[in-house]
């Protein structure tokens, strides 16, 4: 099995950006845990802060990989770029975001990606990406 992680702007600052909201660990940190706690999972970690390289980075997957987890950060409620990239691809695309974004700013409680999304996770901290592991994992028995 194949899943890749995109994560988008400002989520390389994990472990030191915001840690009341974020916590103190950086995505690395976190990447090595699920990569030993899901051995037999082929993981592909990708982030940028740049919007064509996510959408690059989801049109590349999208097509061979069995699942996406897709944290967009800011660009979940500003790209429609983004949402037409995954409703362009084949694989299952899950949303996750750290902080739950339903109880933040009133700019964050919208997801322009969400509809094109087989889910979203929110507000788990870290474990969201977990979260969406198994959702990826119970989709492929369903």
């Amino acid at each position: 099995m194949k899943i890749s992680i995109i994560n988008g702007p400002n989520l390389n600052l994990l472990g030191k950006r915001e840690p009341e909201k974020y916590g103190n660990t950086s995505f690395d940190d976190y990447y090595k845990s699920l990569k030993d706690i899901y051995p037999g999972i082929n993981f592909e970690y990708f982030q940028s802060n740049v919007e064509g390289e996510i959408i690059n980075e989801i049109q590349n997957k999208g097509f061979t990989y069995d699942g996406i987890i897709l944290n967009a950060g800011g660009y979940t409620h500003t790209s429609v770029a983004i949402a037409d990239a995954i409703a362009s691809v084949k694989v299952p695309v899950i949303e996750v975001h750290i902080t739950n974004i339903g109880a933040r700013e009133d700019f964050r409680r919208v997801s322009l990606i969400a509809p094109n999304c087989a889910g979203s996770i929110a507000g788990f901290g870290m474990d969201s990406y977990r979260l969406a592991i198994e959702a990826i994992l119970y989709r492929q028995i369903k």
